[in-house]
């Protein structure tokens, strides 16, 4: 018997039918693939395993099911423990903003516990951070969140973060409400993508205020925002990140009435010991920050 197969059998019979094991294989493969496969299997062994509609377990594919189940249930387990036991690996998902300006300093408090890791980053928005979660191709994502999760995904919330508005320094708006009282916002809106949280927040408040202004630039980076607002393309849309500052040529209005958005680490599954350690140091950072920012606003 292929031992891929199998493997695949086993992702078949755990979730009931085929369509529902591909969305929860932890790597690619489309369902005609995976059809093609079992069927050679049954080819093999000389039987059917399943019956697809209804799903069910033959006799025969319900006793190969439990033979191999230990087996395919453990080997993450006993895979992470060894790794764990030679040198733990960290595999983590964030815009290229947080990687560059917040996880060095924390990577550094964890060698104190750590002293050797493998270390993966993969610069990722909240989209394909999930994705990446959820085939368990990284530990830990830090990533604006939402309310509700996908499903077979955990989320901390860490830091509520204010909404702005970047205007060229040369702009002769002073204040956002300027805006809001025009029969028509003439400057366009350049922002994240329509699903990001960040744009989505903004509409809400738009909304509230019985305002539309939609997106006529939409770039997939911050630094990308300031780039263009600077340039002279119109008004970008951004978050009040820790420590931030415009860049040359750039102001800020703010949006006090508007909705923030929340900052927070997400998993799948049972985070391995030095991602728990991750998480707790993004913990005690994010309330420093809370504190930093009480402070400024009195």
């Amino acid at each position: 018997m292929n031992i891929h197969h199998l493997e695949l059998f086993y992702f078949v019979a755990k979730h009931g039918g085929i369509a529902a094991a591909v969305r929860n294989i932890p790597y690619g493969i489309q369902q005609p693939a995976v059809s093609g496969q079992i069927a050679k299997l049954e080819e093999s062994l000389g039987t059917k395993l399943f019956q697809r509609r209804p799903f069910a377990l033959s006799p025969a594919g319900l006793e190969l099911f439990e033979f191999i189940k230990p087996f395919f249930d453990n080997v993450e387990i006993v895979a992470e423990k060894l790794r764990q036991n030679k040198s733990p690996q960290l595999r983590i998902a964030a815009p290229s903003i947080v990687l560059h300006d917040y996880i060095p300093e924390l990577l550094q408090k964890l060698r104190t516990k750590f002293p050797e890791f493998r270390l993966y980053l993969h610069e990722a928005a909240r989209a394909e951070a999930e994705r990446l979660l959820l085939v368990r191709d990284v530990d830990l994502a830090i990533t604006l969140v939402e309310k509700k999760s996908r499903a077979g995904i955990q989320v901390r919330p860490l830091l509520k973060l204010p909404l702005l508005l970047l205007v060229r320094k040369n702009s002769r708006l002073a204040r956002a409400e300027e805006l809001w009282k025009r029969d028509k916002i003439e400057e366009t809106l350049i922002s994240l993508p329509r699903t990001d949280p960040i744009h989505a927040s903004f509409q809400r408040g738009l909304e509230r205020l019985g305002v539309e202004w939609f997106c006529g630039i939409e770039v997939n980076s911050a630094r990308l925002i300031e780039r263009y607002v600077a340039s002279g393309y119109g008004i970008g849309l951004a978050v009040a990140v820790p420590g931030f500052k415009p860049a040359k040529g750039v102001r800020v209005l703010e949006l006090p009435d508007f909705p923030s958005v929340v900052v927070g680490a997400s998993w799948s599954g049972k985070l391995s010991n030095i991602s728990r350690h991750l998480l707790a140091e993004l913990e005690t950072e994010a309330q420093a920050q809370m504190r930093r920012m009480k402070r400024r606003e009195c």
